[in-house]
């Protein structure tokens, strides 16, 4: 983890659970071996010198996306502000869903949002599959105390048994299986006797149960799939609801936060861990479980199957993709750790539900990025300007802040020369009322330079614009004694087209142009923006030629822009848009 000083945070209902627990001396009398492992594992460790433990444990199937970064800022950061730790656990127990190439995206996103799991010289980076073999043996235990049985009826029996919310479940014709029966069975299914999908593993609850989370659910199945960590070493695979609560347990997990949607599940999570403490495989005191609400985020999709769609038909360029809520996309963006925690401060965590505007999060970006980012020059759509009365040969020095609010970061040369490039959207033919910028007979200043006057202008054949002429004040040029004899109350940004360095430029904006993609009976991919992404060839100032990838800059009047950390190659890089200098999308 970062070796910074803890920032004073703002208070929440788990900071609270936390402090009273520390308070109340409730996780005192714990052990730690060094590394996870049952109570007699750790019977023999000393106690843990860690306040708390938490966890953020991504299943590896797919792309953390900005959702996950309120998890991650939530789990490391309440481990480092109690004195404790976060372990970077892989949920990885549905091997058919599940790649090496998940398990690199995700520690790489982790890791650049600022956090690790090297504390003390002990590493914490663990995955659920290291623990297959003490889950089989958990589960025997269950058969063994009556606690579980195999069923062998049909997916669609199970389903139709199991009731509704105001219908009771009927209890399985397998239910009452002998315990011999059910560990022969459940053997058998480990050694790959039977076919996938015939039997599963069930825990003995209760049928009529209000909780339908508690009507015997599943624990184990039999999957006959390639897993990224164990091989073929098993065809059977634990369920996430039996995996989740064991590898917490194991981990010495003190504080197990999760988002709403598992407050279900909460019940079936105590259960288990009650059942095996009383079979002796875990010790008290015992991981708890505790809900948020996760995070709603307004012009976005967050849902996996939707994101994966999006990616697998092409309607993105990949997973990094900079207009897709994924970390990996939100970085490629140019989109900064130091925005995301910004932002998980702000919105707060609650266990209410609520919906989250993303101008938020583009504020949290622009104040961040307004403090740390060097100012440029860039000219995005650009037409000439030519100042007739300028020496065609000579070049001269143009001093430039590198930040106006940072004196201290000293000066840039810009170079001036005959002709340069402007905006085209800083002349106008014939200018509307209260248009300060270049017009026939007008006159305006070149930002950090002279004071021009405009004496004339070249169209092409369609009518269009291509060169405006001017002559400069010779003794008006910025930062000289006379630089204020002349009053304009126009200020225009150039580049000198002799030193200019053409680029491409990508303008990004939201991929979705509905607040809430896909509500109602709509599809969500007829949300898509089609101005999600324009392309288009700029003149930015020559020292932007020397930028490296996620170097990140504002450039002046258009907003801030972050140099391609994929597509740059040396002295010829490409930048895209992160965000505008305000928000485009007010009402």
């Amino acid at each position: 983890m970062t070796e910074k000083e803890p920032i004073p945070q703002a208070s929440n209902f788990i900071r609270a659970i936390v402090e009273k627990d520390l308070e109340n001396g409730v996780y005192k009398t714990r052990k730690w071996a060094g590394t996870p492992g049952d109570a007699a594992h750790h019977a023999v460790g000393k106690p843990d010198h860690e306040k708390i433990r938490t966890r953020f444990p991504p299943e590896p199937n797919g792309y953390l996306h900005i959702g996950h970064a309120k998890s991650i800022f939530l789990n490391f950061g309440l481990a480092r502000d109690y004195n404790g730790v976060c372990h970077m656990r892989f949920d990885d127990t549905n091997p058919e869903k599940e790649s090496q190439e998940y398990v690199d995206s995700i520690t790489e996103m982790v890791q650049w949002l600022g956090f690790g799991w090297n504390k003390g010289g002990e590493n914490s980076l663990y995955y659920a599959s290291d623990y297959f073999d003490f889950m089989y043996h958990a589960a025997e235990s269950l058969i063994e105390h009556g606690n579980s049985y195999v069923d062998s009826q049909t997916a669609d029996e199970m389903r139709i048994n199991r009731g509704t919310l105001t219908e009771a479940g009927k209890d399985s014709p397998y239910r009452n299986r002998t315990i011999a029966e059910n560990l022969t069975l459940f053997r058998e299914m480990r050694d790959g006797k039977h076919a996938d999908g015939s039997m599963v593993l069930r825990a003995k609850i209760d049928m009529k149960s209000p909780n339908i989370n508690m009507r015997d659910p599943a624990i184990y199945r039999i999957k006959r799939a390639h897993h990224h960590n164990t091989g073929d070493k098993w065809c059977i695979y634990p369920m996430y609801t039996f995996a989740h609560p064991v590898e917490d347990a194991l981990e010495q997990i003190t504080h197990s936060i999760c988002t709403l949607e598992f407050e279900d599940q909460r019940p079936f999570y105590d259960w288990l861990l009650e059942r095996l403490a009383e079979a002796g495989l875990l010790a008290h005191p015992l991981p708890k479980q505790y809900e948020f609400a996760r995070l709603n985020l307004t012009y976005v999709v967050l849902s996996k199957r939707k994101l994966i769609q999006l990616v697998e038909d092409k309607h993105v360029s990949g997973w990094d993709d900079p207009r897709l809520p994924t970390l990996a996309g939100a970085r490629r963006r140019g989109y900064v750790a130091e925005g995301f925690k910004l932002f998980t401060d702000r919105i707060g965590v609650s266990k209410a539900d609520s919906w989250i505007e993303y101008t938020i999060l583009e504020d949290c970006m622009r104040e961040i990025l307004n403090d740390t980012a060097s100012r440029k020059i860039a000219v995005l759509d650009p037409i000439k300007l030519i100042i007739d009365n300028y020496p065609a040969n000579q070049v001269e020095d143009c001093f430039a802040p590198n930040h106006p609010q940072k004196p201290e970061l000293g000066k840039r040369v810009v170079p001036l020369s005959r002709e340069l490039w402007i905006e085209r959207e800083d002349f106008e033919e014939n200018p509307p009322k209260g248009f300060f910028r270049l017009m026939p007979d007008g006159m305006v200043r070149l930002r950090y330079g002279y004071v021009v006057k405009c004496i004339g202008f070249e169209k092409d054949t369609n009518g269009k614009v291509t060169t405006v002429h001017c002559e400069y004040l010779p003794d008006t040029k910025s930062g000289t004694p006379g630089s204020d004899a002349i009053k304009v109350k126009g200020n225009i940004h150039w580049v000198s087209a002799m030193h200019a360095y053409e680029c491409e430029v990508r303008l990004y904006d939201r991929l979705f142009k509905d607040p809430h993609p896909g509500s109602g009976d709509k599809d969500f991919l007829d949300d898509i923006n089609p101005n999600s992404v324009t392309t288009i060839t700029a003149q930015l100032e020559p020292s932007l030629k020397d930028a490296k990838p996620e170097d990140h800059f504002q450039f002046e009047r258009h907003g801030y822009f972050v140099a391609d950390r994929k597509d740059c190659v040396a002295g010829k890089p490409v930048f895209n848009r992160t965000v505008t200098l305000r928000d485009a999308w007010q009402k």
